[in-house]
């Protein structure tokens, strides 16, 4: 029986997945992890699908700077996720000298 290749999409879930709690990646650190190189918006649009009731850890990612690109109300639920995993702000940015995930 033949085996296929992870799909890129594939390739984001399982790297999202690995995230640990307590810590964030970037949309390209992602990216680059799942072998697609200058893919951080690729990473954005394949979390963005996302059904409601997932249980992948989208929230562990952020932008470059550790902001929170999300507007609104999702930004609001996806920063009270990261504080309630101990997730170190500073102002409006995670602490990424403290917080991001080194692999």
């Amino acid at each position: 029986m033949p085996t296929t290749d992870p799909t890129p999409e594939q390739r984001i879930w399982q790297v999202v997945a690995e995230i640990p709690p307590g810590t964030v990646a970037s949309y390209g650190q992602v990216a680059e992890l799942a072998g697609l190189p200058g893919g951080a918006r690729r990473v954005g649009r394949c979390l963005s699908r996302l059904p409601a009731e997932t249980r992948l850890p989208w929230h562990r990612v952020v932008n470059a700077t550790g902001g929170i690109s999300l507007p609104g109300e999702a930004g609001h639920r996806q920063r009270q996720r990261l504080i309630d995993e101990g997730i170190a702000f500073e102002g409006d940015r995670v602490a990424l000298d403290r917080c991001r995930w080194s692999v």
